[in-house]
């Protein structure tokens, strides 16, 4: 496929995760990429129902598009699985992108054609109205977003989204991912030269996954306010901390010059480079 045909990747946003916050950006960081165009649909925060999900993706089919990523908290929840499958009917490639609650049913998708990528880190977030108003939910999602980045999971999906234009631009049919993003794969792919910000970045990843324990708990099963207030408050707590480390492996890498980048050029290709002076070149 010719660079004056692109790809058209179309993005669908059903609530928010740290996954979902920046994807669109992931793909096309400096808005020079000549080979892709990006669309976005969203609801905004809500997920639960049907007629969301059967909207959203009737929308997104009101074009024609290369490839739908579907990214949502619980893709198990009513809205992300009606969407995802009157996408399906297209017969166009769907990829799901969500949190750990889909692990229960990823064999499913897998049988139904659908790829996926869950992000164990990308935990839930403190949702009682006590406790969470817009200002702590910003601060939050900041805290995620620097875990995920750098923990590698935002330069894996980066990955295997480039994996997969590379084999529509050639005419092929590209196989999806199935991936479940833990600290091992998000690790390699982060590609740490130091190997104590390797163990910094490590436990940012674990702490983060771990938060999903403290917001369920808080959420869906303590019924007091007086004892469920400071656990989602904690939850928030560890996110941050998980931050702080992520924050102190980069810097390690910083003062070795050692940080990896991967930009991609104007035709897509992904590049790499470490040195902060040095030009990028060919992964």
């Amino acid at each position: 496929m010719s660079l004056d045909k692109p790809i058209r990747i179309c993005v669908l946003k059903m609530g928010a995760i740290g996954s979902a916050v920046l994807l669109e950006y992931i793909l096309d960081e400096r808005a020079e990429r000549k080979d892709v165009e990006v669309r976005v649909y969203s609801t905004g925060a809500k997920l639960f129902s049907e007629d969301y999900g059967r909207e959203l993706a009737e929308k997104a089919l009101s074009e024609e598009y290369d490839l739908y990523i579907v990214v949502s908290p619980n893709a198990t929840l009513p809205g992300p699985t009606k969407a995802r499958e009157t996408l399906r009917e297209k017969g166009k490639p769907v990829i799901v992108i969500s949190d750990s609650p889909v692990k229960k049913i990823k064999d499913e998708l897998k049988e139904k054609g659908f790829g996926y990528i869950i992000v164990t880190a990308d935990s839930m977030i403190g949702a009682r109205k006590e406790f969470l108003d817009p200002t702590e939910m910003a601060l939050y999602n900041s805290d995620v977003i620097k875990v995920l980045a750098v923990t590698g999971v935002y330069r894996l999906i980066q990955k295997e989204i480039a994996r997969i234009v590379d084999a529509l631009k050639k005419g092929g049919k590209p196989e999806l991912p199935h991936i479940v993003v833990k600290k091992e794969n998000a690790i390699e792919t982060a590609m740490f030269k130091n190997p104590y910000a390797r163990a910094k970045a490590m436990a940012a990843f674990e702490i983060a996954r771990r938060v999903a324990d403290l917001t369920t708990e808080g959420c869906f099963k303590i019924k007091e306010r007086e004892k469920y207030i400071p656990v989602v408050a904690a939850a928030h707590e560890m996110m941050r901390v998980a931050a702080r480390l992520a924050d102190e492996a980069r810097e390690i890498e910083k003062s070795n010059d050692t940080v990896v980048r991967t930009p991609h050029d104007s035709k897509g290709n992904v590049l790499y480079k470490e040195k902060l002076l040095e030009k990028p070149g060919s992964a």
